[in-house]
């Protein structure tokens, strides 16, 4: 694995640097740091105008084809754009769904009609998308998605539709999003069978009678989760990706996706918390405790070997292997750095003492919360969202190792 970067790619470097250094002040400069896991609620619609600011100047959607409205950037160049972006400690962006899993999607599976229709807006930040997986019963077990969508003419001459009628839950961002790619399941019976069977990934528009969106409020003070309720929502006939009763190999494709490049620069956004660890250690003295100072020591290191290990599978991804070949890279990853982030919160609440269980006054829920109680808090979630790692562990054990399967309870 080489990673010497070219002259081509120094040279993109000190261009996304100079453009996030020209433009990020003023009232931009306010918003640094603003949003992310946890903090979603924070700043929206400044950050949405930010989002299209970047929008306006082809930052967005970098490693699309030009032909649908991206850059046609390297695969090292979108590491180096999203790094450069963690360094600036710019706000965090509003479009990842649409950006990162749902535009990918649609230009590996869609229809040209679909790519016409829905990438120009996610391209210029102006329709935001919600993800319409899990539900009450079905959250790391996608295949048990109980969500159902059946065609239907509704005789006014405008065309069969989908008409869906569900639950979905932890629904990040639903309630100002614009648009949800929903699981549903379009043959009766199938879950009785073969479950990963006569699913449909459906692309339904949340603004109409039929949806009800509640937002789910958190410890942490933020409310970016939400339950999402369909009862009747329609959706044009043609707004299925791929076929009828064959989403989940859409879905699967989509989730491969989600660990993309982006993933590096999150490394870059731990280490301003560890170093923002180890600052408050020095100021308050638990740093000469010799456990904090070996376990923040721990926290270094790991953090190196879990950045060495992106960029050698982001490397195997460039020479053409898939997860599986690559030895389940993503999910060896989203396990390390889960686990790694929250022993972060732990470590964080231990260098704080007493004064991290001391909130502070003055918000509508009665109290406020600093950046590590936030940090101890929402990192408990780490290691569920996204794949829990249980699922993570079971994935590399049989379809990487291939152990036996795993007991499943009878019926």
């Amino acid at each position: 694995m080489d990673l010497t970067e070219s002259a081509e790619d120094r040279a993109f470097r000190a261009e996304v640097a100079a453009w996030l250094g020209d433009h990020l002040v003023g009232e931009w400069r306010d918003l640094c740091g603003r949003g992310g896991p946890g903090r979603d609620h924070e700043a929206f619609e400044e950050r949405l105008a930010w989002n299209r600011l970047l929008a306006e100047h082809g930052w967005t959607c970098l490693g699309w084809p030009t032909e649908h409205g991206g850059r046609g950037a390297s695969l090292w160049q979108q590491v180096i754009f999203h790094e450069e972006y963690a360094r600036a400690n710019a706000p965090a962006r509003v479009n990842h769904l649409g950006e990162e899993l749902l535009g990918p999607t649609l230009i590996a599976f869609g229809t040209p009609e679909q790519q016409q229709r829905f990438l120009p807006p996610i391209v210029a930040v102006t329709e935001l998308w919600a993800q319409g997986y899990s539900e009450p019963g079905a959250g790391s077990d996608l295949a048990a998605v109980q969500t159902k969508a059946r065609l239907e003419d509704p005789g006014t001459g405008g065309g069969p539709e989908w008409v869906v009628d569900g639950q979905k839950v932890w629904t990040s961002n639903a309630h100002v999003s614009d648009w949800c790619f929903v699981i549903a399941r379009t043959e009766p019976g199938s879950a009785a069978e073969q479950r990963h069977r006569g699913l449909s990934f459906l692309l339904v528009p949340l603004h109409q009678v039929g949806v009800e969106i509640r937002p789910i409020e958190q410890l942490t003070g933020g409310s970016e989760f939400n339950e999402v309720f369909f009862s009747g929502a329609r959706t044009d006939a043609d707004l299925l990706v791929g076929e009828p009763g064959k989403g989940w190999g859409v879905a699967m494709g989509l989730l491969g996706f989600e660990r993309g490049v982006s993933t590096l620069g999150q490394t870059v956004g731990f280490a301003r918390e560890l170093d923002g660890v180890i600052a408050r250690a020095k100021d308050n003295g638990r740093i000469d405790d010799p456990v904090v100072r070996d376990r923040l020591a721990s926290l270094k290191v790991e953090l190196s070997a879990i950045r060495s290990f992106a960029l050698r599978a982001l490397a195997a991804v460039e020479g053409g292997q898939d997860s599986a070949a690559g030895g389940g890279a993503g999910s060896i990853f989203k396990l390390a750095w889960a686990n790694w982030h929250r022993r972060l919160g732990e470590v964080a609440m231990d260098v704080a003492g007493r004064d991290g269980l001391l909130a502070q006054e003055g918000t509508a829920q009665g109290y406020d919360l600093d950046e590590w109680q936030r940090l101890f808090l929402f990192s408990r979630a780490d290691t569920i969202y996204g794949g829990s790692d249980e699922i993570q562990k079971n994935i590399l054990a049989e379809r990487v190792l291939g152990l036996p399967r795993e007991r499943r309870p009878e019926k």
